[in-house]
């Protein structure tokens, strides 16, 4: 039995020294730093980083350093997080703006086949609405003008019946009684 846990232990160390070695490598070719690409390098699976604390953290760390003679620095989780909801923000935007523009294609076409099929209101909108504002103002005119004349007609009616009981009550009638 302790056999095999030295000959995992030794595995384990070998492993542990790849890692270690593909780590340098990486750092000295200014590639990115990543668990995937180290474990690659490595030619281990990535949960032997994750089951390694220190060696994750050394990898975390030299992705997380700052460039390094011309080395591009890998991009942090923060950051990614950060573009990733900058572009989501901006495809809202752009979700707007798409449903805005089709509503208002939607609107002219409508107009236009409305008018084409000859359901539609005539192009000269405007001079009929002036029309019937010019006709409105002329009947306004004109009713006035009406309840002033049945105004005087109602006055002269009036009149006549005043003076008509005036002549009927006079002590000469009509055909010059006396």
């Amino acid at each position: 039995m302790t056999s095999m846990i030295d000959g995992r232990r030794a595995d384990s160390s070998r492993r542990r020294d790849r890692v270690l070695k593909a780590l340098d490598a990486m750092l000295r070719s200014n590639a990115d730093i990543t668990v995937s690409a180290l474990a690659r390098t490595a030619r281990v699976d990535r949960t032997f980083l994750y089951r390694h604390r220190d060696l994750l953290e050394r990898v975390h760390a030299a992705a997380a350093a700052p460039a390094e003679g011309g080395r591009i620095a890998a991009v942090s989780r923060a950051s990614l997080q950060t573009d990733l909801s900058n572009a989501l923000a901006g495809n809202t935007r752009l979700t707007a703006r798409v449903r805005q523009l089709e509503k208002r294609l939607s609107e002219n076409l409508g107009e236009r086949v409305w008018a084409e099929s000859g359901l539609g209101a005539p192009v000269d909108v405007d001079q009929l609405q002036q029309r019937i504002a010019m006709l409105e103002q002329h009947l306004a005119d004109k009713q006035r003008e009406l309840n002033e004349r049945t105004e005087e007609l109602d006055a002269a009616r009036a009149a006549n019946r005043e003076l008509t009981r005036a002549l009927n009550h006079s002590p000469v009638g009509p055909a010059g009684r006396t």
